[in-house]
């Protein structure tokens, strides 16, 4: 008897202890959910704000150039000293391409790599100028342009865009190294591209 009765006491106190934990939860805002919640990715510390340009790098011979490097999910313009091929006229569209594929390839800086920014073009990426019966201003990698990691592609159609190696309208002309198998495409680097680089791989236009 002792037992049954202490059971029913007990029922009780359970029944209100749960029902204060509820309302305690109720009262701090707490909804109870059955399903786990994806709070996002936690947030980076890396300030993608491109450093001051190192005036120490400047000197006769060298200009200043914009390049893309990645940062977050992100490509991203910053502002490099570079030593242009010393040619006359002129450097040709393929000589800035190489001048700038080689920025491209380069290590971040400490001060870039402080702001998060990286690099995706790998060593072994090099350029060259048009095939035979190419346009003028067509440049050949050493693989298919969709072989290329996304964001490295983004890297170097950005960074074409913004130099002579490009057309009047920003549009960068490329293939892979051979002239009979490769097609030609047209990349535009867009806002939505330097915000979704993964894009890059896909945005190519034939060349007809």
């Amino acid at each position: 008897m002792k037992r049954a009765v202490n059971r029913r006491r007990t029922r009780p106190a359970v029944a209100l202890l749960t029902a204060a934990v509820a309302l305690l939860a109720t009262g701090c805002g707490i909804r109870g959910t059955s399903v786990p919640v994806d709070a996002g990715a936690a947030p980076s510390r890396a300030s993608c704000e491109a450093p001051e340009p190192d005036r120490a790098a400047e000197g006769t011979g060298r200009v200043r150039v914009r390049i893309y490097l990645p940062c977050g999910s992100r490509v991203l313009s910053l502002s490099r000293s570079m030593r242009l091929p010393k040619e006359q006229p002129p450097p040709e569209p393929v000589q800035i391409a190489r001048a700038l594929l080689e920025q491209l390839r380069q290590p971040p800086t400490a001060a870039e790599t402080a702001a998060g920014f990286s690099t995706a073009v790998e060593d072994w990426v090099q350029v060259s100028g048009p095939a035979s019966d190419d346009p003028d201003r067509a440049l050949r990698l050493n693989r298919p342009p969709e072989e290329l990691q996304s964001m490295a592609l983004a890297q170097i159609v950005c960074t074409f865009g913004e130099s002579t190696a490009a057309d009047e309208h920003h549009r960068v002309v490329l293939g892979g190294p051979e002239s009979d198998r490769d097609p030609l495409k047209r990349y535009t680097c867009t806002e939505e591209m330097r915000r979704h680089p993964e894009i890059a791989v896909n945005s190519g236009v034939l060349v007809s």
